[in-house]
């Protein structure tokens, strides 16, 4: 679909990004792929995406990956400040897959959550 630009920040390394990466092209856009672990997002372009999904920073974090309890980011009294440096240093942190267009951002779990966002 021409003149529709979407972005998946995505894990190949994860069924429902993959799923989610199908679901855009069986809608017939060839999305642009940011594999995030690869290529983390800066803190400017997450709290872009998070402002347009109408998402809190904590609700990106990955509470699976290990960093997550290792780091105690679970701590309630955590600066976003903080949580922001540990998603630089571990980008695995974020929560995945977040595809974002024209139509907003959303982080696709459940994955039917990308047809939020496609035409």
């Amino acid at each position: 679909m021409s003149g529709f630009e979407v972005t998946i920040y995505h894990n190949p390394g994860c069924g429902t990004s993959r799923s989610v990466l199908a679901m855009i092209r069986e809608a017939g856009i060839e999305p642009k792929i940011v594999e995030y672990l690869k290529a983390p997002p800066s803190r400017a372009e997450l709290e872009k995406i998070l402002a347009r999904a109408g998402l809190k920073l904590r609700d990106i974090l990955r509470k699976k990956a290990p960093p997550y309890a290792e780091m105690g980011l679970d701590d309630p009294a955590l600066s976003d400040d903080a949580i922001f440096v540990a998603i630089a240093e571990h980008p695995v942190l974020i929560e995945r897959p977040i595809v974002v267009s024209p139509k907003g951002a959303r982080l696709c779990r459940p994955k039917e959550k990308v047809f939020e966002v496609l035409p």
